[in-house]
């Protein structure tokens, strides 16, 4: 198993005491699978990736990549946040290398590196212009690229997509499938939209909320993965069932707090 995820429980201590934020959580993902974890507000989406990513530490259970125990971050794992996190001083080119000078990577090598998912991404052409110079979606290019440029294992996405405009947010999800698809990597993404889900995962967790718990696993087998499967009825049943399931337990979470 090249991801597993074990018993996992994560709390929090506030001034009103003991806050779970996830609990029992077990996942296992296989190298090259598109993975996603849905859930509403509450469901402890961003700590679970937390945890996958090194920046903190589970209550109990672990977090394994290739059967070595997570504890702390590290460049098999690149992150892609919702905002785009670059550097507006810096241009694109600099901001692709930015984690490799990190890393030490001597210049020449990080340059070609970096110049090489740039093309990946689409922006060799932009390489010298700056973050204010790009739209939306070409930011989150940027982003991607540098996450890629380390050449990590897996790639791991907090809700990246949610800041974009539906139709920059579409044209990105074909993106995002064409590129797993050209670089077989492994891709574990988060994510509170439905039909994000469905159209990009082979498989998703759908996470309960209060505390964040697995309610179901469920493989998506559609026939293609353009924007004209969302038309079809097998894309509309796996969007109804999972919607049904986010309003169920939204409800119960709803009902436990009151």
């Amino acid at each position: 198993m090249f991801l597993q995820i074990k018993d996992l429980h994560k709390n929090f201590w506030t001034r009103q005491g003991e806050l779970v934020v996830l609990k029992n959580i077990t996942m296992d993902i296989h190298q090259g699978e598109f993975v996603c974890a849905l859930g509403a507000s509450g469901s402890g989406k961003s700590t679970l990736l937390r945890q996958i990513a090194g920046l903190d530490q589970p209550t109990s259970g672990e977090v394994r990549i290739e059967g070595r125990r997570i504890v702390g971050p590290g460049p098999d794992r690149g992150m892609v946040f919702q905002h785009y996190t670059l550097y507006p001083w810096m241009n694109v080119q600099a901001n692709t290398e930015f984690g490799l000078k990190l890393q030490g990577v001597p210049r020449q090598v990080r340059r070609e590196q970096a110049s090489y998912y740039l093309s990946v991404v689409g922006l060799t052409q932009f390489a010298r212009a700056l973050p204010r110079e790009l739209s939306g979606g070409m930011k989150q290019r940027v982003a991607i690229a540098r996450a890629l440029a380390s050449e990590p294992k897996i790639l791991l996405m907090d809700e990246p997509f949610g800041a974009l405009d539906v139709h920059t947010k579409e044209a990105m999800h074909e993106f995002m499938l064409d590129l797993w698809q050209r670089t077989k990597i492994t891709v574990f993404m988060i994510t509170h939209d439905v039909e994000e889900a469905v159209f990009l995962s082979g498989r998703i967790y759908a996470l309960g909320s209060r505390p964040g718990t697995i309610r179901k696993e469920m493989v998506i087998n559609l026939p293609h993965r353009d924007h004209t499967v969302k038309r079809q009825a097998i894309f509309h049943d796996y969007r109804d069932e999972l919607m049904d399931l986010m309003r169920k337990h939204g409800q119960e979470a709803l009902a436990a707090v009151a």
